[in-house]
């Protein structure tokens, strides 16, 4: 039997994927969670094979749930299932453990074969999802950069984010600059829609 663990904030969502899996006579759904921050006490007690981890969640997010999973119990095979099909995200889930990436818009078959050669040791990619991740390329994001233009994702002044950040103000805009240079952005806010859509936040 293979035991799945799945974390998604949309009850609808999580609820339609249990009750598929639950009608696989060798995959039983033992965990189910809303948030990112609940999956590795929520494995700790059910001992899954297999986490299905949706990537936008509330708390710490998907991919962030994935690398902490994979610290915690590593014989646990991670699946990171996305509605949002961006090739950053691919390689952010590839570089924290995960062993699968599929989007929400699979078949059922497709997902129920993930979850099975998954478990068996494979990996599973979405294989559109994975040409293009090939012609995006790796982020050109470094890690500061990256967390500077997400905490502007809800606008603040430059003030605000270096409160938030612990940073200079200078050093918060010398970051803001660099991340508008390497997204090809004219300001801000278009850097962040730019990084947002390639899966790079």
């Amino acid at each position: 039997m293979i035991r799945v663990l799945l974390a998604d904030d949309q009850a609808l969502v999580r609820g339609a994927f249990a009750a598929m899996l639950g009608l696989e006579p060798d995959i039983s759904v033992v965990a189910e969670v809303s948030s990112g921050d609940e999956v590795v006490a929520a494995a700790l007690r059910a001992s899954p094979d297999v986490a299905l981890l949706d990537v936008q969640m509330p708390g710490r997010d998907g991919l962030s749930a994935a690398a902490d999973l994979r610290a915690a119990l590593p014989s646990c095979r991670v699946i990171v299932c996305t509605t949002f099909g961006r090739p950053g995200y691919l390689a952010r889930a590839m570089a924290a453990g995960a062993a699968g990436f599929v989007v929400k818009d699979a078949s059922p078959e497709q997902l129920v074969d993930a979850v099975r050669r998954v478990h068996s040791g494979l990996r599973v990619v979405d294989p559109v999802l994975a040409a293009e991740s090939l012609a995006v390329g790796r982020s050109p994001l470094t890690e500061r950069e990256r967390d500077v233009l997400a905490s502007a994702r809800d606008g603040g002044t430059v003030a605000d984010l270096a409160r938030v950040l612990h940073l200079s103000e200078g050093t918060v805009r010398n970051h803001l600059s660099s991340a508008i240079g390497k997204t090809g952005a004219r300001t801000r806010a278009e850097a962040v829609r730019l990084a947002e859509d390639s899966g790079w936040l």
